[in-house]
């Protein structure tokens, strides 16, 4: 039996009642219309997951009891950060979205020159909470148990502004070395996508000064939403678990 997932940000037991917070109850009672005694698996992002029964659901409130606690760890034992200069709308949530899928560890957004939109004030905290929203939503779907961190976006000169990236990667077309090739037995990496339009000269400098190497995808132009997701696939399948052999997940 397929079982809905849900993140909430709650300490869980097994024998616990819980109401589920606005966000999950939303989704599990406005978007799924679950009903009393229907099953439910919850996870809170800090490891496991939890069996749950509806006990009620009605206006706007859902309410839960906790059983049994799995103890599935379906995390990539490669650690990856994707450093992703901001793109317009659609792009960057689909970015997001798939990262997550392909087991990224975090986000980090970053403002590059030639970054189209701009955010900054209350704008910026709603677009963070946009964007975490859907990293939430895809560990749900894919059946993570821990979800990524998304953090505000930053000028990109001011998050280089840290010790020396030792993992770092950032893509160049004709560089000598191919990201397939690159990462024997790596543990972490660090992996940094340009806007669309790429990085300016400047920028590539600094990155390379920084630590990062400078890695090819082949010999094709890919738009930014692209690159990172083909990259985050590479690196998977090199050095984390995408080639894993595994049961099926029994909740979605």
């Amino acid at each position: 039996m397929r079982l809905t997932r849900l993140y909430v940000e709650a300490e869980l037991a097994p024998g616990l009642t819980l109401q589920l917070d606005a966000r999950a109850a939303h989704h599990a009672g406005t978007v799924l219309r679950v009903q009393v005694g229907a099953p439910l698996m919850l996870f809170n992002g800090r490891g496991g997951e939890y069996e749950a029964i509806v006990t009620q659901a009605h206006r706007g409130l859902v309410t839960v009891e906790l059983g049994a606690c799995h103890a599935a760890e379906r995390e990539s034992p490669l650690r990856t950060t994707l450093v992703q200069a901001v793109s317009r709308a659609e792009r960057m949530d689909f970015t997001i979205q798939k990262a997550v899928e392909l087991g990224v560890t975090a986000i980090v957004t970053v403002l590059s020159r030639r970054s189209v939109p701009r955010f900054a004030g209350d704008r910026a905290e709603r677009k963070v909470e946009h964007w975490q929203a859907i990293a939430i939503g895809a560990a749900e779907q894919s059946g993570r148990t821990r979800v990524p961190t998304v953090t505000p976006p930053r000028p990109l000169l001011d998050w280089l502004e840290q010790p020396p990236l030792a993992d770092g990667i950032i893509l160049a077309a004709g560089a000598p070395v191919a990201l397939a090739d690159g990462l024997p037995a790596a543990k972490s990496a660090t992996l940094v996508i340009g806007p669309e339009g790429g990085f300016e000269a400047g920028e590539q400098h600094a990155l390379l000064a920084a630590g990062c190497r400078a890695m090819a995808l082949g010999p094709r132009i890919l738009r930014t939403e692209t690159a990172a997701l083909v990259a985050l696939a590479i690196l998977q399948s090199r050095c984390g678990d995408l080639a894993a052999t595994t049961g099926p997940i029994e909740s979605s």
